[in-house]
């Protein structure tokens, strides 16, 4: 499944313009496997195993274009920064580990209400919404505040 997906962005991100090289190829497989957000410098780090001469601009060109493409997303860190993650399959919200980086997307339905009200009492005509929650993990929470699964 992962080769596909891998096979899939790598098409993609050729149609886009973007030529298809070793580092490219590198962060694209990276990026499809990663389970919780990367930094750019992280996934330059991972990727220099491979490719020792990779640049630091060709990870952050080929993230912004994977962005354009929609198969990455931004994750919003509270110090300013960027990170990246797969982006969700439909329209699906983002929890992030505040420790790890560690990412669960979850749908939002019932959010049609909270945005309905907004728009009525601020008079805008909401176009589109992006929700991120940060917290911690279940591995990364002390053991006194985990609860016991029955």
């Amino acid at each position: 499944m992962l080769v596909i997906e891998t096979e899939r962005w790598l098409e993609l991100l050729e149609e886009k313009g973007g030529r298809i090289t070793g580092p490219r190829k590198a962060i694209v497989e990276l990026m499809v496997k990663a389970d919780h957000a990367l930094s750019p410098v992280d996934v330059f780090d991972q990727a220099r195993s491979k490719y020792p001469k990779m640049g630091l601009v060709t990870v952050y060109r080929t993230l912004e274009i994977l962005s354009e493409l929609g198969l990455v997303e931004r994750v919003h860190q509270q110090d300013g920064c960027h990170m990246y993650l797969r982006a969700a399959n439909g329209h699906e919200h983002l929890l992030i580990c505040s420790r790890c980086g560690k990412a669960a997307y979850f749908s939002g339905d019932d959010l049609s209400v909270l945005i309905d009200r907004i728009s009525s009492e601020s008079g805008f005509v909401i176009q589109s919404h992006w929700l991120q929650l940060q917290g911690i993990c279940q591995k990364c929470q002390p053991k006194k505040f985990q609860t016991p699964i029955e």
